[in-house]
């Protein structure tokens, strides 16, 4: 099969960048050391009143969900029934990350060591967790590693040199194919600091890109003032984005990969040519790009789709429209199974109501072949999946001999040539 479909028949190999999996938290237990079991209490504990205070407010809400996708949602723990769920939604694959409850937060890894770990103060209890489910994750990943991209916790902030000893051992597990670090640093060193170095130096080695996810932010200040939260969110998962590329990351590691994911991707194109602009010298801007020779050779928008990616999820329609600008070779969908806010278990329906009118090429890229490339999936291993499972354009409601404008493509980050912007040097 070709990986851009040539017929209205032909299948796409649809690899979703987002996915979760995890276990009950009380399913976390045999993955811990006895000594910190009575720590895990205490988390319990925190955690049942946290589903407790989730229920008293949203119980309708919940039940319903879980009651109603109580067979799918086991697919978070079980990869004879994830591969099931996968398949009736057309995915030949996923990547995995922590935390698969979204509604309650019941399956999150001990202590906080997932979507939130930059919030827990205690080394100890930071590794212990991230390495508890890492252990879980390396089990899941092993059912079926072809289909799989697991990403490990890794909570590079409190011991670098521990850190390194992680990223060694999940490199070594089947299916494992990225880690995800701390969104926030908080009062620890941030990552633009080249004391992360040898975390940067053992990924890019050994080829797993490091990923934010969104999630974690400064709740104490936050309080009820929920839309404070929605506002700024986003911005926290992007933020160590632009730490790796400023401080020079992608100069020392030219093979690290950096994907900040369930982010969305709207912001990219406006933070692409502003700082073009003030990196590549356009117009009054010299002076600020002299400050930059030695931590970047490019323009920071050449950096994206070598170095850093965006996993955009349920990318919205008009992601989809500014894809050139964002990049094909950069953005990639994902599916956020089990979590309710993704598209999952109405995939399908999706796809055809975003993608009717968008050429097959593209297509491709953003359902799969991009996070192939990213991942190192090995598309030889999903096509047979796709043939039987995945969506065609004919399914989408597509025009298969559809193909994308190269010039509109060319020109699509226009301000390259408005501003005459120029790689610093």
């Amino acid at each position: 099969m070709n990986d851009v479909p040539a017929t209205g028949s032909d299948r796409y190999v649809v690899i979703s960048a987002d996915g979760h999996s995890g276990l009950a938290c009380e399913d976390y237990r045999p993955y811990l050391e006895s000594r910190y079991h009575p720590a895990f209490e205490e988390y319990m504990a925190e955690r049942t009143a946290h589903r407790e205070e989730a229920l008293a407010f949203n119980y309708d809400y919940i039940m319903g969900w879980e009651k109603g996708n109580e067979e799918g949602l086991k697919g978070a723990f079980d990869p004879v029934i994830r591969d099931k769920e996968l398949d009736a939604d057309g995915v030949a694959a996923d990547v995995l990350f922590a935390d698969a409850d979204a509604v309650t937060g019941m399956a999150s890894p001990p202590f906080g060591a997932g979507l939130f770990a930059g919030a827990i103060e205690d080394p100890e209890l930071a590794f212990a967790g991230a390495h508890a489910h890492n252990r879980f994750l390396a089990e899941m990943c092993a059912h079926s590693p072809h289909r799989r991209g697991g990403i490990a916790l890794v909570p590079i902030t409190h011991d670098i040199g521990r850190a390194v000893e992680e990223i060694g051992w999940v490199a070594s597990q089947p299916g494992i194919r990225g880690i995800m670090i701390p969104t926030m640093w908080r009062a620890r060193t941030p990552y633009n600091d080249a004391v992360y170095d040898p975390v940067w130096a053992a990924c890019a080695e050994a080829g797993l890109p490091v990923h934010t996810h969104s999630g974690e932010a400064p709740m104490e200040e936050y309080g009820d003032h929920t839309g404070v939260y929605l506002a700024e969110v986003v911005w926290w998962a992007v933020r160590p984005a632009w730490h790796l590329l400023f401080g020079g990351a992608f100069e020392r590691f030219p093979d690290l990969k950096f994907v900040v994911t369930e982010a969305a991707a709207y912001w990219a194109p406006d933070m692409m040519w502003k700082w073009d602009q003030y990196m590549g010298g356009g117009h009054t801007t010299k002076k600020l790009a002299a400050m930059l020779q030695g931590k970047i050779s490019k323009l920071p928008s050449d950096y994206f789709g070598t170095n850093i990616f965006i996993g955009a999820s349920t990318m919205s329609r008009e992601e989809i429209r500014r894809r050139y600008i964002i990049g094909t070779d950069v953005v990639m969908w994902g599916t956020d199974y089990p979590h309710p806010e993704g598209t999952w278990p109405h995939t399908l329906a999706k796809l055809q109501a975003d993608f009717a009118h968008v050429p097959v090429d593209d297509t491709a890229d953003l359902l799969g072949l991009t996070a192939a490339k990213v991942y190192g999936f090995d598309l030889d291993d999903l096509r047979p999946i796709a043939r039987r499972i995945g969506p065609s354009p004919d399914l989408l409601g597509q025009d298969p001999i559809l193909r994308s404008d190269p010039a509109e493509r060319a020109g699509a980050r226009w301000w390259k040539a408005e501003y005459g912007v120029q790689p610093p040097g």
